[in-house]
């Protein structure tokens, strides 16, 4: 589930990056907007956390979010590099800088 750890965190949480007028919201949905000034007035929690729960679901459906994953680094080769770092580390993006060995 999306950020959920409870009723009392997820309504801030939905504040900030799923309603429309969150800092982290690039748009939004009016229903969705409707739907969390709702929550934030009801005070059985019971239908507090079904609104939430709403909320979350029309957020998946619509896929409002996109991981996203930048892997750029500086990477050591050319002419002048005798061995390069870069597949030194098993799994690792980053190469080891420090193994890296120049041509005299």
């Amino acid at each position: 589930m999306l950020f959920w750890t409870g009723p009392e965190d997820y309504d801030k949480r939905v504040d900030i990056f799923i309603q429309s007028k969150g800092a982290y919201a690039y748009g939004g949905y009016p229903d969705i907007d409707e739907l969390f000034q709702q929550q934030s007035s009801e005070r059985d929690t019971e239908k507090r956390s079904a609104l939430l729960h709403k909320i979350q679901q029309l957020s998946f459906e619509r896929a409002m979010f996109a991981p996203v994953m930048d892997l750029r680094t500086l990477s050591g080769i050319g002419p002048r590099i005798a061995r390069h770092t870069i597949t030194d580390v098993w799994m690792s993006p980053f190469p080891s800088y420090e193994d890296l060995e120049l041509k005299p």
